[in-house]
């Protein structure tokens, strides 16, 4: 894990204790409380057309910024509870996605593997 995954990691179990929250996080409440965050990240973009949602004024930004925050940090404590080191599940995963997706055969598509 990277020194600031481990650092936040480390955060979040501090906060979490003085708080006496770790009977509430478990696993599932976890990652029930990371999909309604992302759900809450989401609805900044309700509505709004593609070009809209590349011209965000600060405040949308930050708005958007902590939902964002709060989708990585219920990502990390789930990832601490489930003993999942997040940043070799994710260069893991990008070697797997570029298997699936050779950039000769994909590039300009968004069809899913499955489909070309």
């Amino acid at each position: 894990m990277t020194d600031v995954l481990i650092t936040l990691r480390d955060a979040l179990r501090t906060f979490a204790a003085e708080r006496d929250w770790e009977p509430f996080h478990t696993p599932r409440n976890l990652a029930v409380a990371l999909t309604v965050e992302a759900g809450e990240l989401l609805e900044h973009f309700q509505w709004m057309d593609e070009l809209a949602s590349t011209q965000l004024d600060a405040g949308r930004r930050q708005q958007i910024g902590e939902e964002m925050a709060d989708v990585l940090l219920y990502l990390i404590r789930l990832s601490d509870k489930l003993h999942v080191d997040l940043a070799d599940a994710a260069r893991r995963k990008l070697q797997l996605n570029a298997q699936k997706y050779p950039a000769e055969k994909v590039r300009g598509s968004s069809k899913k593997y499955t489909e070309y």
